[in-house]
């Protein structure tokens, strides 16, 4: 099919235990929530249909193969805008995804990566994340639990939304390095929680805003108990929660 309907594949394999290869899904554009949990804990699924899609929709991939453990390799991804929620939960507890595409998408939208890898415990580099400016909630808990995770992207986003990189790799226990933080004027705990747990993480980047907002650094840096020095900052007028539990 090539023309499809909101919701016309949702749920269709849940719970197929013993499904390894699946049938390609042809289509270019997509329609609210089509693919939502389409796969989902199909343990045994070895290969994930090419997805050439580069007119999204409103949850169109949402939870597509949440708890495919078996999965190694996640398809390329084309789209340059994304739409709401449309990454949301993707590819959550892959515990076997080691290789995925850089996402090519230079316009988000409100929680489009949420929890996208959440859980890929055998995923050591992080994609390519070209966006710079974001949304509310777009990359929140993008890499949460990615323990093995050594190396973040860039990211190269100077204009910040609420909560966009909220626990983004929370618990990432083998994060040897933070990425930069260019954005001068922060946005709603924006980096809350970002690397929270990363207990080996030695340095934290700079932080040069100078315009802050209610609870931005919140928990940003707490566990981190390998943390060997506090980067400046320069803001000079404070906001409500700024800084609170920031290194603990």
């Amino acid at each position: 099919a090539t023309t499809l309907g909101k919701r016309c594949y949702a749920e269709m394999f849940v719970g197929c235990t013993n499904l390894t290869k699946v049938y390609d899904l042809p289509a270019k554009k997509l329609e609210t929530a089509c693919y939502a949990y389409m796969f989902t804990a199909c343990s045994k699924l070895e290969e994930a249909p090419a997805l050439p899609a580069t007119e999204l929709a409103d949850s169109c991939y949402c939870f597509m193969f949440l708890s495919c453990e078996n999965l190694t390799k996640a398809p390329e991804l084309p789209a340059t805008t994304l739409k709401t929620s449309c990454y949301d939960h993707m590819f959550t507890n892959c515990q076997n995804l080691e290789t995925v595409p850089d996402l090519k998408a230079t316009v988000v939208a409100e929680n489009c990566c949420n929890g996208m890898f959440n859980g890929c415990t055998y995923l050591r580099k992080a994609p390519a994340l070209p966006a710079k400016t974001l949304e509310r909630n777009c990359y929140y808990t993008m890499f949460a639990a990615c323990v093995n995770l050594k190396e973040a992207p860039e990211l190269p986003a100077t204009t910040l939304a609420e909560g966009c990189y909220n626990s983004m790799f929370g618990g990432c226990m083998n994060l040897e390095k933070a990425p930069e933080l260019p954005a001068t004027i922060l946005a709603n705990g924006c980096y809350g929680n970002m690397f929270a747990g990363c207990t080996i993480l030695k340095e934290a980047p700079e932080l040069p805003a100078t315009t802050l907002a209610e609870g931005c650094y919140n928990s940003m840096f707490g566990g981190c108990m390998n943390l060997g020095k506090a980067q400046e900052l320069p803001a000079t007028t404070l906001t409500e929660g700024c800084y609170a539990n920031m290194f603990t």
